[in-house]
């Protein structure tokens, strides 16, 4: 029945001489179950549809008792992910992103943790998720871009004006599209004392390309502070490259699906001698993503690219970690211009990834 639903409501019709074609997600609770009364039916046909919509929408999903214990311990987390914003439960990871030609820090990315007080430190990818759809997001965003701020200020005190660094931070779509980020992100600024050029904003090729003109009037008044811009995992989105000229971007950064399936002899490593070779036309910075073998690196090396990221130099570490890391770059520096002698490695503490927190 479910299938001639969605078979009946996918099909095409007319809307004041437009052609419309609608999906249908569609969530059924069995009779048979026990109801007592038609509203706890319909709350668990909810339930399931919403499964439906979350596990990639036009699609049918039946309920069953997981569904109810899962949509608890949802509503018991999006409880706990409210308090934890008052109870400062956020902490900072970060990854070095290292000059491929000397093995020097030029800068970090900042990735949210989430440390419960019972359940220990949650999933990004179990509360990212949730702090989107609840629109939680927004503050935890600014929260993030905040100390980010303060961080980089610190260690660029450190360093000295002579080793410039940037501390990049992910935007998330519902971020991207609040129509005072520009405001936002200045009064950040001001409040830390940071110059522009320290910060670099992240955002994804597929949300740029949702809607162009958009995103261009957005990215220029963001550029107009001073500050730096990404375009994160690019070669996994649907961009065109006749558009790419239009963003005023500074940095592009390669995905590791690409990275990571690299050799001499492979389409990916075309790609990439590609997107290289185009970032150097426009005057952009190139950053490759997931960077794990020494063979990677060479190979990155003879494509022309500049910077890399990824667990072969370290994987996200605490704000003390990242701090020793930093301190031992300047006070120990590389003396061979050989990438095989970067020595950023430290011990991994468990390799997670996740998009908005993506390592």
């Amino acid at each position: 029945v479910a299938d001639r639903v969605a078979q009946d409501l996918s099909r095409p019709f007319n809307l004041s001489g437009h052609e419309v074609v609608t999906t249908a997600s569609i969530g059924i609770a069995p009779s048979v179950s026990g109801y007592t009364d038609p509203n706890s039916i319909l709350r668990d046909a909810d339930m399931a549809m919403y499964r439906a919509k979350s596990l990639g929408k036009s699609r049918y999903e039946i309920f069953d008792k997981a569904m109810h214990v899962r949509a608890v311990d949802l509503l018991q987390l999006e409880t706990d992910l409210r308090r934890a914003i008052e109870r400062e439960e956020f902490l900072l990871h970060y990854q070095p992103i290292v000059e491929l030609a000397t093995g020097a820090i030029r800068g970090f990315e900042a990735l949210v943790r989430w440390q419960h007080p019972e359940r220990g430190m949650v999933s990004p990818g179990e509360f990212i998720p949730l702090a989107e759809d609840t629109l939680l997001i927004i503050p935890i965003g600014e929260w993030v871009l905040r100390q980010a701020c303060r961080q980089i200020g610190r260690w660029q005190e450190q360093a000295g004006a002579s080793a410039p660094l940037w501390m990049s931070v992910n935007l998330s779509i519902k971020q991207f599209t609040q129509p005072n980020l520009p405001e936002q992100v200045n009064r950040i600024l001001q409040e830390t004392n940071l110059d522009p050029r320290n910060l670099k904003l992240e955002i994804t090729e597929s949300l740029m390309m949702e809607n162009i003109e958009t995103a261009i009037d957005m990215l220029t008044r963001l550029r107009a502070l001073g500050i730096e811009l990404s375009i994160d995992d690019f070669g996994t989105g649907y961009s065109s490259l006749s558009y790419l000229h239009r963003f005023p971007l500074s940095t592009l950064k390669i995905d590791r699906s690409f990275v990571s399936n690299m050799d001499e002899s492979n389409g990916n490593t075309q790609i990439v001698r590609t997107v290289v070779t185009l970032a150097r036309s426009l005057g952009m910075q190139v950053v490759a993503e997931g960077v794990e073998t020494e063979e990677q690196l060479l190979l990155l090396g003879t494509l022309g690219c500049e910077y890399g990221q990824g667990y072969l130099f370290s994987p996200p570490v605490g704000v003390e970690a990242a701090g020793e890391m930093l301190n031992k770059n300047y006070s120990h520096a590389v003396k061979s211009s050989s990438p095989k002698k970067i020595a950023l490695r430290i011990p991994d503490p468990g390799r997670h990834h996740s998009n908005f927190t993506r390592d």
